[in-house]
């Protein structure tokens, strides 16, 4: 990174970026034949963003597994209602693969995503490690995207209910934006050296 780039973000100065959301297509995967789609997509491509979404909770003591994963490819984004385990597999052999998983905060996810169905990762590439590594203040998405691809991520759906039988479709946008955008980071930190070519 240019050493002279910052390293932290204002809240305000992330408030007055322009607000970019995915607008690529967009497959939740709930049919046989659409898993049968995005496994020769997602198993096909080197680079792939994740992310999981959670049911929020509220109450001490309460906690739940991740509802959904979501995969950026080149050309799409899936996102995988975790309530149908025929999801699962696919998964698995996604997190398994040579492939590049790039993410932020995955430890968590990962962990949880482990007491739905076993793996064991390969190629994870955690983004908010290697900001900290490289100095940077603030490692979050949004925050990371506000300083090195220059724009505002929404958040008005983070504390929504993932786990609802019918997802919003701004449910879904930003599912399918926190996946893209980590897909994009990654692409930023390799032009800039920080990762190796995958």
């Amino acid at each position: 990174m240019n050493s002279a780039s910052p390293r932290t973000i204002t809240r305000e100065i992330l408030n007055e970026l322009p607000v970019r959301r995915y607008e690529g297509q967009i497959h939740f995967v709930d049919t046989p034949a659409l898993l049968h789609a995005a496994r020769g997509d997602i198993l096909a491509e080197q680079l792939l963003g994740f992310d999981t979404e959670t049911r929020p909770a509220f109450h001490k003591g309460e906690s739940y597994l991740p509802s959904l994963a979501q995969v950026a490819t080149a050309r799409a984004v899936y996102i995988f209602p975790l309530r149908y385990p025929d999801t699962h597999g696919l998964l698995a052999e996604m997190l398994t693969a040579g492939s590049a998983k790039a993410g932020v905060s995955l430890a968590y996810d990962l962990r949880t995503l482990k007491q739905l169905f076993p793996f064991e990762e390969r190629q994870v590439v955690d983004l908010g490690l290697i900001a900290k590594r490289c100095g940077y203040g603030q490692t979050g998405l949004r925050n990371l995207a506000g300083l090195l691809l220059g724009y505002r991520v929404p958040k008005g759906a983070k504390t929504t209910n993932w786990a609802a039988p019918q997802l919003t479709a701004a449910q879904i946008t930003y599912a399918a934006t926190d996946a893209w955008v980590c897909r994009e980071l990654y692409l930023k930190f390799r032009a800039e050296g920080l990762v190796a070519e995958s």
